[in-house]
């Protein structure tokens, strides 16, 4: 490792090895990785339509709407109208799609507290410019820019 960025790509893989397997997931309950991003596009954007979704994502269609029939078949997501009047349809989080979703998410802060419980509070917002500087820096490169919630600080970086 003679420079910094390797210990970045050492790092970065490695906390991808921790991210729990699919398998794993499903037996702890958790959303599969596609359900959690899919849920928390429409949560940050809103109703999307397929091809909203595929330029958002990445994806081709046919791999999206793959994702999109287990959601409808689970209940998580539903087919609406265009609340804009426009001819495709959209998708939009149920009720239970929210639900889990935020359930996900609190546990997984739960998880990151965990981790970080002996970190200041200034090296934990410190990390999180760092992570927010690099994605945003591969949203850059990648000409499709992720979404930030309202209030998380993102004009900062």
């Amino acid at each position: 490792m003679d420079k910094p960025v390797d210990l970045v790509e050492f790092e970065t893989m490695l906390l991808s090895r921790y991210q729990l397997s699919s398998h794993r997931r499903r037996a702890h309950g958790l959303l599969e990785r596609s359900a959690y991003l899919l849920l928390s596009r429409l949560a940050i954007d809103g109703p999307l339509s397929i091809r909203q979704l595929s330029d958002a994502l990445h994806l081709d269609a046919s791999t999206l709407s793959r994702q999109i029939a287990t959601l409808l078949r689970d209940g998580l997501v539903e087919r609406i109208p265009d609340p804009q009047g426009g001819m495709a349809r959209k998708f939009h989080a149920t009720a239970e799609g929210e639900r889990r979703l935020e359930a996900e998410r609190a546990a997984s802060i739960t998880g990151l507290e965990r981790v970080m419980h002996d970190w200041t509070a200034e090296d934990v917002a410190a990390f999180a410019g760092y992570l927010r500087r690099l994605n945003s820096g591969i949203e850059r490169i990648d000409g499709r820019p992720w979404p930030r919630p309202i209030g998380s600080g993102r004009s900062r970086i």
